[in-house]
């Protein structure tokens, strides 16, 4: 008798043992499935970010959510408060501005990418826009706006640099990110327009007709960082080490992208 209670009691244990074990691993993966990230990334970054988000959500469950946008008004908005976990710049003044008033955290910082700055037509347009200096005999160009969208800025660097931005300043239209930049070339509303190599090396739409010399215009450089007062610090420095990885690397370089 005294056996047969002590079998029933070690199966009692044995079962609650296995309905902990259970509970446990339910409220693991619930809290695994829950977990959300923030990211804000320049306009520019936009395909290269979605294709590694569904890399990155199935290898570890966790949600990537981006908000894409010129890396000035991007700045701005992490500056009054948004909450963000990381920032992926396409210019370092934007991201330099952050770290001066403490939104990131200046040890939990890299510099990951590059890229170049093009000049793009319609494809078969039959434009005469073969240079920067041939922007004379067209009506319409597209860039970026300077203050706010660093391939504008680099636009605008690398047209003083050859004297042109004042001669061509009536003919401008600017766009609120480079992808609306793309946008107005590959509509046809423009003659021309001046976006990052990655925007062009996406497109069928437009043709690159020439390169910005080294030299002409800031070089072009994507940090990353961690916002301070991230809710999500640890999930956000997996994020960020994975950013840097050799698996995000090559999917960044498929999308035309050079690495710093």
């Amino acid at each position: 008798m005294r056996a047969a209670t002590g079998g029933l009691f070690m199966k009692l244990i044995g079962v609650l043992l296995l309905f902990t074990f259970l509970i446990g691993c339910s409220i693991n993966e619930e809290s695994t499935q829950n977990k959300e990230l923030t990211i804000a990334a320049a306009a520019s970054l936009a395909d290269a970010l979605q294709e590694v988000k569904a890399n990155y959500e199935e290898k570890y469950k966790t949600q990537i959510n981006y908000s894409f946008g010129s890396s000035g008004s991007l700045q701005e908005q992490i500056t009054q408060g948004a909450p963000v976990d990381l920032f992926f710049s396409a210019a370092e003044d934007k991201f330099n501005t952050l770290v001066k008033e403490g939104k990131i955290d200046e040890t939990e910082t890299a510099h990951i990418l590059t890229n170049e700055l093009v000049l793009i037509v319609p494809k078969n347009s039959g434009k005469p826009v073969k240079t920067f200096e041939d922007l004379i005999q067209t009506s319409r160009i597209a860039v970026g706006i300077p203050e706010s969208v660093p391939a504008g800025k680099y636009a605008k660097e690398s047209l003083e640099s050859l004297g042109l931005w004042s001669t061509l300043e009536d003919k401008l239209v600017f766009g609120k990110d480079v992808r609306q930049v793309l946008t107005y070339v590959e509509t046809n509303n423009v003659d021309a327009g001046i976006v990052y190599k990655s925007d062009a090396f996406l497109s069928e739409e437009v043709e690159v007709v020439a390169t910005a010399k080294v030299g002409s215009h800031t070089p072009i450089v994507y940090p990353l960082g961690m916002i301070s007062d991230s809710k999500n610090k640890e999930e956000a420095k997996r994020f960020f080490q994975y950013l840097q990885s050799e698996e995000a690397i090559d999917i960044f370089k498929k999308y035309g992208f050079g690495t710093y």
